[in-house]
């Protein structure tokens, strides 16, 4: 599910140092092409008295650009094909009006990545992401690997709108983990804050959206769809679905994984601490970490989880696997889960079973140990039981982060022929 796992064939202790060599060319990047004047000159004027109800825009401000060969560049040494890159780009940072996970008034921020050449009306890419435990990880702050995805969109010509989520990026608050319910709203409202700033930016939006995501993310892009198919489309039309390795299905799919092997370590152990530790502040899942958490990390964990550790921290203060970190009775709570525990993994279910009256295409990988393919039939199964066929498109034996690598220029690919 992380963004930030770049090669499982190595320890996977070690795969968190060789993603930083990634973010590492992506500032390199940045900052060769960074260009402060042009910067100046692209920011809007934001009336302080617009519009106060949620999507309102707040704040633009520009975070970067850069040309076609810079691009092309830092997707090369990620180790993306750079053959859809057609443009430079340009992205700036929104802050907007959302709710929070109760419904009241809230901000947040993300990016929207702009083509500096193509047509001046520009279809919408709606970009999620996935899991970071940092705040500054998240698009619209990082200088490394969280651009990667709007920077392969919108090089290829396409507005790309990608939400931090709440409680990451310049948002207030704690991040609600794999909260699929406040990640819509705050993609759906990141969709009206970029209609806005796109069209301040004199680039305005054509209203058509081509819905995308990595990991969690594509969890998230499945349940955007359904809101943009179901009323809640605010002008925008929805155009395709394209999400790269989403862990759909955690009852029947990702839990079972953690116990059989199909998931490895070092990622169980990360999302199990993360999803409880969030997932709490919204459920009573228990009333003390000592119920869950073996000592002496039920002292610790919580904190661990406050948007300002990285993942490489975190993983450092825990055990070696799930196992070792959660209480015995926990642990079979876990591999048999009921009460608030299930409630809370079923909220997240269910993202694909509806009918979307638009293409939909599963990429995914036989390889991925955080996300097994099992997660993308599942989906695929939901789709067709309301008579869809969803084809779960598997890019062979890759990592996680292997899914995207292949799968996301592949999807780039087939907007183009949709598009035309």
């Amino acid at each position: 599910m992380t963004l930030h796992e770049v090669d499982s064939r190595r320890t996977h202790r070690s795969s968190r140092v060789a993603r930083a060599a990634v973010a590492a060319c992506a500032t390199a990047a940045l900052a060769a092409t960074l260009t402060a004047p042009a910067f100046a000159a692209a920011r809007p004027a934001v009336p302080a008295a617009a519009h106060h109800g949620r999507g309102a825009l707040l704040a633009v401000t520009p975070v970067a650009e850069l040309d076609k060969a810079a691009v092309s560049g830092l997707l090369t040494r990620a180790g993306i094909g750079d053959g859809t890159v057609r443009h430079g780009v340009r992205a700036w940072r929104l802050t907007y009006r959302t709710v929070d996970t109760a419904g009241r008034p809230t901000t947040a921020t993300g990016l929207l990545t702009l083509p500096t050449g193509g047509e001046r009306r520009l279809d919408l890419v709606a970009d999620a992401h996935g899991t970071m435990v940092h705040r500054d990880y998240a698009p619209s702050v990082t200088e490394g690997s969280g651009k990667l995805f709007s920077y392969l969109h919108g090089s290829a010509g396409r507005a790309v709108a990608a939400p931090d989520y709440l409680g990451l990026g310049k948002g207030p608050g704690t991040h609600p983990y794999m909260d699929t319910r406040s990640a819509v709203t705050a993609s759906l409202d990141m969709l009206s804050a970029a209609r806005t700033a796109a069209q301040r930016l004199h680039r305005p939006l054509t209203g058509d959206v081509y819905a995308t995501g990595f990991s969690q993310g594509g969890q998230v892009t499945m349940a955007l769809g359904r809101e943009l198919s179901e009323g809640h489309s605010r002008g925008f039309r929805l155009r395709a679905l394209a999400p790269v390795a989403g862990p759909y299905d955690l009852v029947g799919q990702e839990v079972p994984a953690l116990y059989d092997g199909r998931v490895n370590d070092t990622s169980a152990l990360f999302y199990v601490s993360y999803f409880l530790v969030a997932q709490n502040r919204l459920h009573p899942i228990y009333s003390h970490p000592s119920e869950a958490f073996r000592a002496p990390y039920d002292q610790r964990i919580e904190a661990l989880f406050d948007g300002e550790h990285r993942e490489e921290d975190v993983i450092a203060q825990l055990p070696k696997t799930v196992k070792e970190l959660l209480t015995p009775a926990f642990y079979e709570r876990m591999r048999h889960p009921d009460g608030a525990l299930l409630t809370a993994l079923k909220s997240q279910d269910g993202t694909c079973d509806w009918k979307p009256k638009v293409p939909v295409r599963l990429y995914a990988s036989a390889g991925d140990t955080d996300v097994p393919i099992g997660n993308a039939h599942s989906c695929a199964a939901d789709l067709a039981a309301h008579g869809v066929r969803a084809p779960v498109l598997d890019q062979g034996d890759v990592d996680h982060f292997g899914s995207f690598r292949s799968g996301g220029p592949k999807a780039v690919r087939w907007f183009d022929r949709l598009a035309r």
